[in-house]
């Protein structure tokens, strides 16, 4: 047995009492834990994991079969079998009050900070989030549940070790929304029955057991985006999650209201299966356009045909793009639901004027093109740039949203949604992709998932993008700009300069703290293997330290 699996097991042997039959928690007790995950709340989501666990399993196993069709050269293409319910004439339920105007949202990772400077933002909408912009170690799972619950409360505050200043909230905050994981991640460090649960039952469940009263009885939901749908079966699943917990906690059905990310090639043409789906705890849809990108190239892996140019060239002003969200925006409107725009990675530039005007024209152009197009809001990746997107729409959308606009005279059919961009494959582009990737994913070993890096805001989507994107122009040969085909070697050449500007730049100490080296390990292996790894989060969720 290799020493990896003795440790791998060791980690998993049980480490404190539950206190609830077949439940078992395999990681050292963090302080506050036995509040957030008390008897009662661990009762709660093991009775989510039991009765929907399976149902998961399920249409997990339905993704690789589909894809294994893609990868056969099948193409993705609206539901023959709802066309119909495509065709029919329907609304989702009313949307409440606290969610009439969303027009700028901002999320990040669920630091007691962060939290606090995020609802004190300005923002309309919060969108704390488990997923993407955090590192799922134990101490960020149990903390940021204790943060969420002391935001709801009211009583969340922050003090500095630097200087002392103390961080509270203001008397009007953003609205809050929680993003869970996706249907894909597992919550290794809980096990139900003698199996790891869902992260996103996790997730969702013990933020509800915990938050969902006190919410309901001042109307601000609870709230909710759900990530990394890929159809309208997985919707259906939700719902009945959602339907399940309000019962269980006496909440009146369809007070938990939903926001589904498109973000994935597939779900792009089930957006109306997925809103008739959840139409009772619907509250739109929204454009996740990094993750859209990762998955448009997961999708034509096995494609030579359908290589994507380099990163920074994936402008939402590219057809596929820009079509994709003309259809979020009119399938939205056609039922009466928020069309969310999607993430301005761009943040402040404090030490260049000249950049910082150069990343703030950016924004502007991205947020004005949005609210053109008829989106009723927008996301930003930092406090700094909530301002500018409110601005823009407030010019733009003076009502609280758009959802009067039923059309902007542009048909999107399935040719629109599969077109590949021409561009350029560079050296420089596979350079970007590598530090980047390699950068972010030591973070995320270390714990911190939302990571600024030259000057933008990358979080695990941008990283996918890169990881996908380099596997995928060395599996077909990919021409560079210069003639050359890209090949490992050259791949390999391009990472060892980037780790060795990175131990260069940081030196040794730093490098070896930071969790380099294993990152670049972990990247080669996504990189080199012989099949796609569906998401680097899942190999890289074993090597947590926790």
């Amino acid at each position: 047995m290799a020493i990896t699996d003795i440790l791998l097991r060791q980690s998993r042997s049980p480490l404190a009492v539950s206190g609830v039959p077949g439940v078992e928690l395999l990681a050292a007790e963090r302080p506050g834990q036995s509040e957030i995950l008390s008897a009662p709340a661990l009762a709660f989501v093991a009775g989510l994991q039991r009765r929907f666990g399976a149902r998961r399993r399920e249409l997990l196993e339905a993704r690789q079969r589909r894809q294994a069709r893609f990868d056969a050269g099948e193409r993705p293409d609206f539901l023959a079998d709802t066309a119909a319910l495509r065709k029919a004439s329907w609304r989702i339920a009313p949307t409440p009050a606290a969610l009439a105007d969303r027009r700028v949202e901002i999320t990040g990772p669920v630091e007691r900070k962060l939290i606090i400077n995020a609802l004190n933002s300005g923002a309309s909408v919060f969108m704390a989030d488990f997923e993407d912009s955090t590192s799922p170690t134990w101490a960020n799972l149990v903390d940021g549940q204790l943060h969420l619950r002391d935001a709801v409360a009211g009583t969340i505050e922050y003090t500095s070790p630097q200087g002392g200043k103390t961080y509270r909230l203001a008397p009007r905050t953003a609205t809050l929304f929680v993003r869970p994981r996706g249907w894909h991640l597992p919550e290794k460090h809980v096990r139900v029955d003698g199996q790891p649960m869902s992260g996103s039952l996790f997730d969702l469940g013990v933020f509800l057991f915990h938050n969902a009263q006190a919410l309901h009885a001042r109307e601000l939901g609870p709230f909710v985006y759900l990530p990394k749908l890929q159809s309208h079966l997985e919707a259906r699943l939700w719902n009945d999650v959602l339907v399940a917990a309000q019962e269980s906690l006496g909440l009146p059905r369809g007070t938990i209201k939903a926001t589904v990310l498109i973000e994935t090639l597939p779900a792009a043409f089930e957006m109306d299966e997925i809103l008739f789906e959840l139409r009772e705890h619907s509250a739109g849809l929204n454009c996740g356009r990094w993750d859209y990108i990762f998955s448009f190239i997961k999708t034509f892996r096995a494609d030579p045909a359908c290589l994507l140019p380099d990163r920074a060239t994936l402008a939402m002003t590219q057809h596929f793009l820009r079509s994709y969200s003309r259809l979020l925006i009119a399938t939205c409107h056609r039922r009466g639901a928020h069309a969310m725009g999607g993430m301005a990675a761009q943040i402040p530039i404090k030490d260049d004027a000249a950049a910082h005007r150069a990343a703030l024209e950016k924004v502007e152009a991205d947020k004005r093109r949005e609210v053109g197009d008829g989106h009723d809001g927008t996301w930003v990746a930092h406090p700094g740039l909530v301002d500018v997107a409110r601005r823009i729409f407030d010019d733009g959308m003076p009502g609280a949203h758009q959802l009067h606009r039923l059309g902007d005279g542009h048909t999107v059919g399935r040719n629109d949604l599969l077109a590949v961009p021409s561009g350029s494959i560079t050296e420089a582009g596979l350079r970007h992709n590598v530090d980047v990737g390699l950068r972010y994913l030591a973070a995320w070993l270390s714990g911190n998932g939302c990571v600024p890096l030259d000057n933008l805001m990358e979080d695990a989507a941008t990283a996918e993008i890169s990881r996908t994107q380099v596997w995928h122009w060395i599996r077909h040969g990919a021409r560079l700009v210069d003639g050359r085909t890209l090949t490992i070697e050259i791949y390999r050449a391009v990472q060892a300069r980037v780790v060795d500007d990175l131990r260069s730049r940081l030196g040794d100490a730093a490098f070896d703290a930071g969790r380099y080296a294993t990152a670049a390990a972990l990247f080669d292996q996504l990189i080199t293997a012989p099949e796609l790894p569906d998401f680097l989060t899942i190999p890289a969720y074993d090597a947590l330290p926790d």
